[in-house]
């Protein structure tokens, strides 16, 4: 049987401009507290809390980051010869990189390459909640290959930022 690959694009995430302050504001005091205690399970009010946020109803009004990723996702997924691709969001929005995981290999992908918008080294997201829901989901799903393309080349990234500036800037 042929491999069937998939491509995980990941965003920050960030909670719609309507949701309720107090409800993120909550979730924000929880998560900082279990992170203190260097626990990675939530509690089951943290991830009450963590699936109404990221269930909040979007539209481009409330949450032009996540349009701005599936802008992103649309102008990628022709590139990617074949492969499925679907965004997930790193906190606050839905689908989580998680649940992007588990829907793709319950599909029948045995190759999920992860890549995401956040370029930098140094931030907490991309270099250490990334890597270790991969490796939680490799220990999941031994028969899945689950890759993550980052670190990003800093030559790479300065080529892409001197594109970028001579794209929108008059010569």
């Amino acid at each position: 049987m042929a491999n069937k690959e998939a491509v995980v694009l990941i965003g920050h995430g960030g909670a719609a401009r309507d949701t309720p302050r107090p409800l993120v504001a909550e979730l924000k005091r929880l998560e900082s507290e279990r992170l203190a205690r260097r626990e990675a399970r939530m509690s089951p009010r943290e991830a009450e809390l963590d699936r109404q946020v990221r269930g909040w109803p979007r539209t481009p009004d409330n949450d032009a980051y996540k349009l701005g990723v599936e802008e992103i996702a649309a102008a990628l997924a022709p590139k990617l010869g074949g492969r499925k691709l679907v965004a997930a969001y790193n906190e606050f929005c839905a689908p989580s990189v998680e649940d992007a995981i588990e829907s793709l290999v319950a599909e029948g992908f045995t190759r999920v390459s992860l890549i995401s918008t956040m370029y930098t080294r140094g931030g907490l997201h991309a270099e250490c909640e990334i890597p270790g829901i991969v490796a939680e989901a490799r220990r999941k799903h031994p028969g899945v290959v689950i890759e993550y393309a980052w670190p990003f080349d800093a030559d790479y990234l300065a080529d892409f930022l001197v594109g970028q500036l001579s794209r929108a800037l008059p010569s």
